[in-house]
């Protein structure tokens, strides 16, 4: 599996206040991960709450961010974007699973050993159900 990809800069996200991409997992199965601001720089969560398949970036509106927080649309639980870690609402206790990037020189780089990169943008961008993307052969 990959082990670097330039993503985006860290400008970009705190600009918008979150950006999308979607990866490969280990399993073969296709997630979409929220890049999001926090102190350090940027921070990456897949892109669903934990209590149910919601996604917490949609397209067109981003992530709803209040205070240090990203919201559930749904439910309301908030997960805190620097951690993680949600202590309110249905998705309390839990923790939004993670994805390995590192920041260079205001660049964020995709590091996650057990990801692929598949392109910008969500599973469901485009017409044949994944990200668009020059990278990756589509047959």
């Amino acid at each position: 599996m990959s082990s670097r990809y330039r993503l985006t800069s860290v400008e970009t996200v705190h600009d918008e206040g979150s950006w999308l991409f979607t990866i490969r997992d280990e399993h073969g199965a296709r997630e979409e991960v929220v890049l999001v601001p926090c102190e350090s720089g940027v921070e990456a969560w897949v892109n669903r709450c934990t209590h149910e398949d919601q996604r917490l970036h949609r397209e067109g509106d981003g992530a709803t961010i209040r205070d240090s927080g990203i919201v559930c649309p749904r439910h309301g639980s908030i997960f805190d974007r620097c951690s993680g870690a949600c202590d309110n609402g249905e998705a309390a206790g839990t923790t939004l699973p993670s994805v390995d990037v590192t920041v260079e020189d205001g660049q964020v780089y995709l590091t996650d050993e057990d990801v692929d990169y598949l392109g910008t943008g969500g599973v469901d961008d485009d017409d044949e159900g994944g990200p668009s993307s020059t990278s990756h052969l589509q047959l």
